[in-house]
């Protein structure tokens, strides 16, 4: 069994390259797909890669539709009073928004739940829904699937306000894979979304009049993808991804430099025991997760898959030190995860339900093993991700050095020649997707991955 070794570890807990890289990406603020900031992003952890004692490290640019934001204000009257809200605090375009000024009654949809929006007509208003999911809902309803309810219901502009006291207006993609979806879009606050529903509660007719004005730029845009290998040239290989991309509030430092930093901490660790790898493991840090997984279904698109053995997508691991590994019913995964925390003495969470919002998910939903680690929240959110808040500031270095440790041991198990890690089905994974109702918001938003109906970037190609 391959193991890393304690002066590694002891390395890995006194090394400050893999922060230091957080804080550059941090400190670039805009990383938003086909922005400079991500071409820049880009290079720096290709230069961290290499410095790391990875091999072959490569950029490769891919199409992308760029958005910009330029402005956005909500005018609402009520009480025979008019309050604009235009402030970044208070609301933020949606990725993926096109232009457009809409006025109209506001409808609370409340959770926003596909039962949510049965049949009702929504003709002519403004539909708000609350960005949480109720715990005993059994799965979790994307934005973009409370997105396109409210449009197939007949609103002509979508609200999506925050469920988190203080944690500023949420942002995060609504776009089609080609371009920008089909109603204006914005994420508030908690608290002006609160005031809304209150206003809209007391009022015999649920609703209240407004005017969102979005103001967007779209155009064709480029992004990239940087990886690079180390070990043997075996014909098969491990993947350890995560995106360098973020959205355009905040500084994307959880979500997902965070991420960005472990594939280089992960890369120094076993870079330091190269010649006992069996395997090849490849550090792959794709571009554009944030507005359609451009890059991870880019680089499924132009590799061959068979080769690949299995792969760990880190993406949600800023909130603690406390590992979690959902493997989507790739049992071997979580069996190699299991026993590095048997040997390390530190708990790994394993869960086994299906998570198809991230960079794992252009693989597991083509049969090939992927898992995707992240951190404990404690809760049922993403805290400050996705919003102005996401900061060097809430991040811990401790944090980093446990879950690179924990990474680099599980990579480099799942690397021995010896552990086979069995795939799946197509079909085996389209049922569990049934299973547990993902189908219903990916046939909602236009994002089915099997059969006749398949929808995702570059599908055409296979």
């Amino acid at each position: 069994m391959t193991s890393v070794p304690p002066a590694a570890i002891g390395e890995a807990y006194t090394d400050t390259t893999a922060w230091e890289l957080l804080a550059e990406l941090s400190d670039l603020g805009d990383r938003m797909a086909g922005h400079e900031g991500e071409a820049i992003a880009a290079e720096l952890i290709a230069d961290a890669l290499e410095t790391a004692g990875v091999s072959e490290v490569t950029e490769t640019s891919f199409p992308v539709p760029g958005w910009w934001r330029e402005g956005a204000s909500l005018t609402i009257d009520h009480g025979g009073r008019t309050n604009v809200f235009d402030g970044s605090h208070e609301l933020v375009e949606l990725p993926g928004s096109p232009s457009g000024t809409v006025t109209g009654e506001i409808v609370d949809m409340g959770y926003g739940l596909p039962e949510d929006f049965e049949d009702v007509d929504l003709s002519g208003t403004i539909a708000m829904a609350s960005s949480v999911t109720p715990d005993d809902y059994g799965r979790w309803v994307h934005r973009s699937e409370k997105y396109g309810y409210a449009a197939e219901s007949g609103a002509e502009a979508f609200l999506f306000y925050n469920h988190l006291e203080g944690a500023l207006p949420p942002t995060g993609g609504i776009g089609d894979t080609d371009g920008p979806g089909p109603i204006p879009a914005v994420g508030l606050s908690k608290e002006l979304g609160a005031r809304l529903s209150r206003h809209c509660d007391a009022i015999d007719d649920g609703g209240i009049d407004a005017t969102l004005d979005v103001e967007t730029r779209t155009e064709p845009a480029t992004s990239r993808n940087v990886e690079g290998v180390i070990g043997p040239d075996t014909d098969e290989e491990v993947l350890y991804t995560a995106h360098l991309d973020a959205h355009d509030v905040g500084t994307g430092a959880n979500d997902n430099g965070f991420g960005s930093a472990l594939v280089v901490s992960v890369a120094r660790i076993l870079a330091s025991i190269e010649d006992e790898l069996e395997t090849k493991v490849r550090f792959l840090v794709v571009g554009a997760e944030e507005v359609g997984l451009y890059g991870s279904y880019y680089w499924t698109h132009t590799h061959d898959l068979d080769r690949v053995k299995a792969v760990v997508n880190m993406d949600g691991a800023g909130y603690s030190r406390d590992l979690e590994v959902h493997t989507h019913g790739f049992d071997a995964i979580g069996e190699a995860f299991s026993e590095v925390s048997d040997e390390y003495g530190i708990p790994v969470a394993i869960e086994e339900g299906l998570r198809p919002h991230s960079d794992h998910w252009p693989f597991v939903q083509r049969g090939v093993p992927g898992a995707q680690g992240r951190s404990s929240s404690g809760g049922n959110d993403r805290g400050w991700g996705h919003t102005h808040g996401d900061t060097l500031d809430k991040l811990d270095p401790r944090d980093l050095r446990e879950l690179a440790v924990l990474s680099a041991g599980g990579v480099a198990k799942l690397a021995e020649a010896d552990r086979p890690v069995e795939g799946r089905s197509v079909e085996d994974v389209a049922s569990e997707v049934v299973e547990e109702r993902f189908d219903v918001g990916m046939k909602a938003t236009g994002t089915w991955p099997f059969g006749d109906e398949r929808s995702w970037p570059w599908a055409d190609e296979l």
